[in-house]
C-alpha cells in the first residue's frame, strides 16, 4: 500500500488540461482566472524587483525574464489556464522574445556589439505578449461574468 503523502501528491498533480477556458465550467474558469492572477501578481510584485536588483546588464534582465515568461506560458498552455489561440500567441512572442535577446547576448558574448535593436524588438515582443496574457485573463473574466451558473 502505498503512503498517504504520494496519494495525496498523485491526487494534486491532475496532469494537461483536458480542455481550455473555452469549454470550462464556471468553477474552473473562476479557479483558472485566480490562479493566473496570483501568478502575475507573484511575477510583478516577486520577480521583477529581483530581476532589477541583480547586477547585471539590461540584456541579460531580459532574457532571464523573457525564458521565464516562456516557462509560464508553457506551463499555461498545459494546465489550460486561457483560450488556445491567445495563448499560443503569447508563447510564440515569448519565446520570440527569448530567442532575439539570447543571440544577441551571444554576440556580445564573441565581440559583435552595437544591435541594440534586438533587445529592444524583445522588449516589444514581450509587451505584445503580455498583452495577450491580458486579453485571456481578461475574457475569462468577461465569460465568467457573462456565463450561467450550471443548475444541477
Amino acid at each position: 500500500m502505498a503512503p498517504l503523502w504520494t496519494e495525496r501528491m498523485r491526487s494534486q498533480l491532475r496532469g494537461p488540461a483536458e480542455h481550455t477556458a473555452e469549454e470550462a465550467t464556471p468553477g474552473e474558469l473562476r479557479r483558472s482566472a485566480f490562479i493566473l492572477v496570483l501568478m502575475l501578481i507573484a511575477l510583478v510584485v516577486l520577480v521583477v524587483p529581483v530581476l532589477k536588483d541583480l547586477p547585471l546588464g539590461k540584456g541579460t534582465r531580459t532574457g532571464i525574464f523573457a525564458w521565464l515568461l516562456v516557462a509560464l506560458a508553457l506551463y499555461w498552455m498545459w494546465a489550460g489556464m486561457g483560450y488556445r489561440p491567445l495563448l499560443l500567441c503569447q508563447l510564440l512572442f515569448f519565446s520570440a522574445a527569448a530567442a532575439l535577446i539570447t543571440a544577441k547576448l551571444l554576440m556580445v558574448a564573441v565581440s559583435i556589439e552595437g544591435l541594440v535593436i534586438m533587445r529592444d524588438m524583445s522588449r516589444l515582443l514581450i509587451q505584445a505578449g503580455t498583452l495577450c496574457a491580458a486579453a485571456n485573463l481578461g475574457g475569462m473574466l468577461l465569460a465568467l461574468t457573462f456565463k450561467k451558473p450550471e443548475s444541477g
